[in-house]
């Protein structure tokens, strides 16, 4: 880790993600929107973070409740052979967020894939916190290069995501809305307000600010927001852009690598100025990233390494 201006976090992204061979993998576009290029020497851009692993991950307590119960350590190791894409860093401020959140208090998850973060949330939340993940499971907006289409796929990614839960012993603490983030019966699914939301949804800019949006309103005064891809993709930067950054609501916390944190309570004058400062000085990140992303699609090993990356690993 270093530091950039104003004490954020800031993550060379280390620790893994898909291998992009397509711009469109860059820029969270539908497939065929732009010519696609394997890259030599990585993976495909499908679904490749910090492991490959899709079994369900082992434990020694199955079936058993959070509630307290597990340490980060622990739930570190449960989640290491299930696919996802979070860093140490990423886990470890979800961990943290979720277990400040008292009984009686709501976790709203958009965007499961196959449980690796909802398995952190679960273990670090407090018995009689309700945990929601939702997450359709439909096929559509599954991956990069997987807007639709893709519906046996996610199919068995619901039956993973099962499994995985229930191997970390925390099948029974989650509330699995199997629904589009976007619909009603979403919406209907979640009485009252939400005191801990995390965002990793469709990462392009319509239903990214949907869900920062329609979601992100009913996070109570004092609550916290989560995204994911933050200053990474371009539609879900886009959408902060939108919903986020000139305050309305919304003070910016930091971030870990590209998961950003925000804290619902107003934010004006001075403060105001600050808080916008804070997201403008990410920027030149950002940039980086997409730079990046640019030369590893280009197959410009040596460039990428000459900006201190790993060319066979995908930022974010």
């Amino acid at each position: 880790m270093a530091w950039v201006p104003g004490g954020l976090e800031y993550g060379d992204g280390s620790g893994g993600h898909p291998q992009a061979g397509d711009l469109a993998t860059i820029l969270h576009l539908p497939s065929g929107s732009v010519d696609a290029a394997p890259v030599p020497g990585t993976a495909a851009p499908d679904r490749i973070a910090m492991t490959t692993a899709s079994s369900p991950p082992a434990s020694s307590t199955p079936g058993s409740s959070a509630s307290g119960s597990f340490g980060f350590a622990d739930t570190a190791a449960a989640v290491a052979d299930v696919e996802g894409w979070m860093t140490p860093g990423q886990a470890r401020r979800l961990w943290d967020r979720a277990s400040a959140v008292a009984p009686g208090g709501r976790i709203v998850e958009i965007g499961s894939f196959r449980g690796r973060s909802t398995i952190v949330l679960a273990r670090a939340s407090e018995a009689g916190v309700d945990l929601v993940a939702i997450e359709p499971h439909a096929g559509n907006d599954r991956g990069p290069r997987e807007i639709e289409g893709f519906a046996e796929e996610a199919a068995g990614d619901h039956e993973v995501f099962n499994g995985n839960l229930t191997a970390a012993g925390v099948r029974d603490r989650v509330r699995h809305v199997r629904a589009f983030s976007g619909s009603e019966e979403a919406h209907d699914a979640v009485p009252g307000d939400i005191d801990l939301l995390y965002v990793d949804g469709a990462h392009r800019y319509r239903p990214a600010r949907a869900d920062l949006r329609d979601w992100g309103q009913r996070v109570r005064g004092g609550g916290v927001m989560l995204v994911h891809d933050s200053f990474s993709s371009v539609g879900v930067t886009l959408a902060l852009v939108r919903t986020t950054f000139l305050g309305r609501g919304w003070r910016y916390v930091g971030r870990s690598e590209s998961m950003t944190e925000y804290r619902r309570e107003p934010v004006a004058g001075k403060d105001r100025l600050t808080h916008v400062g804070r997201q403008v000085a990410e920027l030149p990140w950002f940039a980086r990233n997409l730079l990046i992303k640019g030369l590893i699609v280009a197959r410009q090993r040596r460039l990428t390494r000459l900006l201190g990356h790993d060319p066979d690993v995908w930022p974010y």
